[in-house]
Parts: C-alpha cells; structure tokens; sequence
C-alpha cells in the first residue's frame, strides 16, 4: 500500500431490492448506487443502506462493506465490460487498502468516524446473479479479491473522498486473505485455526465455526 492514497472512492448505498435468479424472486441488498455527500454511518450501517441477507450480512461486526478500487481491472477483463462502483455491493470502493495487506483488528479513521477490520467478504451466488457469470464466487476465492467488512467503533460521516487513515494494526498479523483461505479450507486443513478461533477481534460467527472445525480434529 506504500505510496498509494488509501481514500474512499465511492461511498455506496441502498435499499434491498426483488430481482430474478433462475426464474425465482431473489431478495438482494446488492445493488447498491453511489450517494452525494457525507453520509451519517451509525452502528448498523449507513443511513439509506440495508441488507436482505441478515444471517451473512449487515449487524454489528459487518456493518460496512468493503471493496478495493484495484480490482476493478481485473474483474472488468474477466467478465468484459465496464463495471459502475459497487460492482460487488459494497459501502465503499477505496484505494489502497488490499487484502493481502489489511489485517483483522486493525483500525482505521474515515471522515469522522472510527472503523475495524472485523473479518473477510466470503462470495455468495448474488454475485453470479448480478454479473451473470456462474463462476463469480470460485472467482473470487481463487483470486483474494474478496472485500472485507468493517465494524464502528465511533459513528460519524462518511463521504467519497475522505481520506483513510490507520490509526492502529491489530493483534498479530492475520490479514484478511489469510483468514478468507482459512474460512475456505478450513474443515480439511487446520493451519492457523487455533490461533484464529482466539482472536477476539474477528467476528464470533467465523470464530465459532473454526471452534467447531477444530473439534472435529
């Protein structure tokens, strides 16, 4: 990330909405329109944003969503076409902020408001139902570039523009594309399960589920 502006590129929101999905209704919060101004972000998310998905989405520890800017490239060739922000539903499109390099806890200052990294975006199917692409989700964990979600420690206002500044690392050095790989491989292979199923600032639902894993060792 070293001399790269980590900033917000498009801050994002909007109201789930019914589209169709194999011939079925699909209530989705994955369209998303890029929003004018500062926009107040409080516990639960921004105002105007919301999630259909409440068990995957949205609450507390996934309060913000995530996306870096750098990726757009790659995911423009791959499906052929230009891609508007929040091509992948998130809050904020930033630069700078790559998965490789952003750690679970770590802390960052965003216009007023005070956020931390709570755990990794893991694909879904919505993502091949926006895009049109069955393969989206493999995509997504073959490559990394998966997002992550941010929790608020400190409501304030967000707007495009802002500038992202860390204020603090978190605890060891698990970044979010170590701990996506151990939530995709992580009934078959235990590295890092131990030491990540106590670490207090990933989400409780990701801790609990590499508990269970371990348990079946």
């Amino acid at each position: 990330m070293e001399g790269i502006r980590m900033e917000v590129i498009s801050l994002n929101v909007g109201k789930p909405v019914t589209v169709d999905y194999r011939g079925k209704p699909l209530e989705t919060g994955i369209y998303k329109l890029p929003a004018e101004g500062p926009v107040r972000l409080h516990a639960l998310g921004f105002d105007g944003d919301g999630q259909a998905d409440l068990v995957n989405h949205g609450g507390v520890n996934r309060a913000v969503c995530v996306y870096p800017i750098e990726h757009y490239t790659f995911w423009e060739e791959h499906l052929g076409r230009k891609l508007a922000y929040s091509a992948f539903g998130e809050n904020l499109t930033v630069s700078g902020l790559l998965e490789t390099e952003v750690c679970i806890g770590d802390v960052y200052e965003i216009g007023t408001a005070l956020l931390q990294v709570s755990q990794p975006r893991f694909p879904c199917f919505k993502l091949s139902q926006k895009h049109g692409a069955n393969d989206m989700p493999a995509k997504v964990l073959s490559t990394g570039y998966s997002g992550f979600y941010f929790r608020v420690l400190r409501e304030g206002a967000v707007g495009a523009g802002d500038t992202v500044v860390k204020v603090e690392s978190g605890e060891g050095t698990y970044s979010v594309r170590r701990v996506l790989k151990a939530m995709e491989v992580g009934r078959k292979d235990k590295t890092d399960l131990r030491e990540l199923a106590e670490l207090g600032t990933l989400t409780d639902e990701i801790r609990d589920d590499f508990k269970k894993w371990l348990e079946r060792e």
